[in-house]
């Protein structure tokens, strides 16, 4: 993967510059059942992504539902029709574009497990900068602002390196949710977990 830095502002925003990003594939077009032909492009921001900007579906919260049917749907028609990230990398989110009246844009992330994320998505967040550099919209160092399903935002930039790769920096806000100690028994027989086949 390769590494990651972090820097915590005084106004307690933090900035991440992730691992190097880029666009795989452009415009790759899939037939989804119930849904009809999907074009997306394929990119690296960390995990492997699907990202649709003409999809018909509104992104609202109200509107979860329709949407994680939709982007399931796409998920498993790329599953079904072989359509991976490199050497074969299954793609595991799924994001949905839209505009937003308080920030360059709007999403929906589907993630691994059926689940959506509540947040701009860091990883997804740095896979839409790379297509925008690949298209020529988004100039190095400038400012892209991404708000989520639920209008929380993050903003990325991002350094241009060699290949078309992009070195992406994201900034947001996070908040401690929960603390949790894990006590591990050495005479636990499944100390170590269970692997689920």
């Amino acid at each position: 993967m390769g590494t990651v830095k972090a820097e915590l502002h005084a106004d307690g925003r933090v900035s991440i510059e992730n691992v190097p990003a880029y666009r795989y594939r452009h415009a790759v077009s899939v037939d989804v059942p119930h849904y009809g032909q999907v074009s997306g492009d394929i990119a690296w921001g960390g995990n492997w992504f699907f990202l649709i900007s003409e999809h018909g579906m509104t992104l609202d919260i109200q509107n979860s539902k329709a949407l994680l049917d939709y982007t399931l749907a796409v998920q498993q028609a790329l599953t079904n029709n072989g359509i991976t990230g490199k050497n074969g990398a299954v793609i595991d989110h799924i994001e949905l574009f839209a505009n937003s009246e308080h920030a360059d844009s709007k999403n929906f992330v589907l993630c691994p497990g059926g689940e959506y994320d509540r947040s701009p998505c860091g990883t997804g967040t740095s896979a839409k900068l790379a297509c925008l550099a690949a298209d020529g919209v988004l100039a190095p160092d400038s400012i892209w602002q991404q708000n989520s399903i639920l209008d929380t935002q993050f903003t990325g930039r991002y350094r241009l390196l060699k290949n078309k790769h992009i070195l992406p920096t994201i900034t947001g806000r996070a908040h401690i949710c929960a603390e949790t100690t894990l006590l591990l028994d050495a005479d636990d027989p499944l100390l170590n977990g269970v692997v689920k086949r």
